[in-house]
């Protein structure tokens, strides 16, 4: 198995690392952090506003793509990339947080998914084998396994079988993988919530199948945060040093620091695209609540500390108005803000790394975060 990933620089005071993922479609410097363009599309922005703000890779939804358009229309376009227009690395999810999100829907068997449309109700029936094929035929860079999980909290022994039913699927998915000759990557995903031994077992079990690069999945749902960060930090110890570790749907920016303090190194969430669009921005001084009737007249920038294109030539007043008005331009400028305020906070991190400050960046950014006590970043 090629190994695309390289560490290059680690932090002195924590096991953070700064290193390069090799894809067919480019080389991605982590820590990083892809936007969520499920639909193939950052909502609010074109991919030359994406690129801008110096995203190196986007996140989609196989299942979704697999639903709308369809495969045989991506197929027809030459893959994703083309279909899409985008010349940088693509990371596909394999539909895994579906059978969770839509559960009503979602009948789950050893043998895979039954699920029912959630557009016109027609039954599917994806197996692991399936989500690998349709991951091939879009074409992404970096394909999640099949997996399954449970929601906090459930009892212990649906952990156990979402854990048992993801190592196979994760086996059966390799498998099939390796049959296929291509430059794509396997990821494979860890369940067990925040049973340890249970995210042990998970862990063990799919390095021992041998995946290009593992993601945690099943956290962030709501666990106690102390629970959280110990699995972090106790998985990222028993995952291999030679492949990339992600963090699946983690979004807040002191989690994100404090998961690179513990080793990961991939991250991607809907919280600053899906925030901007509902007026709820990011700025180094905190959270700014866009609607709010104080910045009516507030002729300040955004986030006097940001060069942004928002910040540079709008004010909060103007921004203030063109929410209260539901323009379409205010899901575009309060997205390009609060996903310039990510991107530039990991150019940040990947360069603490790099000269040994991480801790000072992380002591700088909460302790802003806390001056206020409505903020959580």
């Amino acid at each position: 198995m090629k190994n695309t990933f390289e560490v290059l620089a680690q932090d002195h005071g924590s096991s953070a690392r700064m290193g390069r993922i090799h894809t067919p479609h480019g080389t991605i410097q982590t820590p990083a952090f892809a936007p969520v363009g499920s639909q193939g599309s950052v909502k609010g922005l074109t991919h030359a506003q994406v690129q801008d703000l110096g995203a190196q890779f986007m996140l989609v939804n196989a299942y979704h793509l697999f639903l709308r358009p369809g495969l045989d229309i991506i197929r027809s376009q030459g893959g994703l990339h083309s279909f899409m227009s985008w010349d940088r690395p693509l990371l596909s999810d394999s539909g895994g947080f579906q059978i969770y999100s839509l559960s009503p829907l979602a009948k789950v068997k050893k043998e895979g998914v039954h699920f029912a449309s959630h557009l016109d109700g027609s039954r599917i029936f994806l197996s692991p084998e399936d989500v690998v094929d349709l991951q091939m035929t879009l074409g992404t860079d970096i394909m999640m396994q099949l997996d399954y999980f449970v929601p906090y909290p459930a009892p212990k022994e649906k952990m156990q079988e979402a854990v048992d039913l993801t190592t196979l699927w994760g086996r059966r998915s390799r498998e099939h993988f390796l049959n296929r000759k291509t430059e794509q990557q396997l990821w494979g995903i860890c369940q067990g919530g925040t049973h340890w031994d249970l995210r042990e077992q998970s862990i063990t079990e799919l390095m021992e199948v041998g995946f290009d690069g593992y993601a945690l999945g099943g956290l962030g749902i709501g666990e106690p945060k102390s629970q959280f960060m110990e699995v972090v930090g106790l998985s990222c110890e028993l995952l291999p040093s030679d492949k990339p570790r992600y963090l699946m749907g983690i979004g807040y920016i002191k989690d994100i620091l404090e998961a690179v303090q513990r080793g990961v190194d991939l991250f991607d969430c809907v919280l600053p695209t899906r925030n901007a669009r509902n007026g709820t921005l990011f700025t180094h001084q905190g959270k700014v609540v866009i609607k709010n009737s104080k910045y009516a007249d507030d002729p300040r920038p955004l986030d006097e500390e940001c060069s942004c294109f928002t910040c540079r030539n709008f004010s909060r007043a103007y921004l203030r108005h063109l929410y209260e008005r539901n323009e379409i331009s205010s899901a575009v400028l309060n997205t390009i803000h609060n996903l310039h305020f990510y991107l530039d906070i990991f150019r940040k991190i990947r360069q603490a790394i790099q000269i040994k400050s991480l801790e000072d960046l992380y002591e700088d950014i909460v302790t802003k975060s806390n001056k206020k006590k409505d903020i959580r970043v």
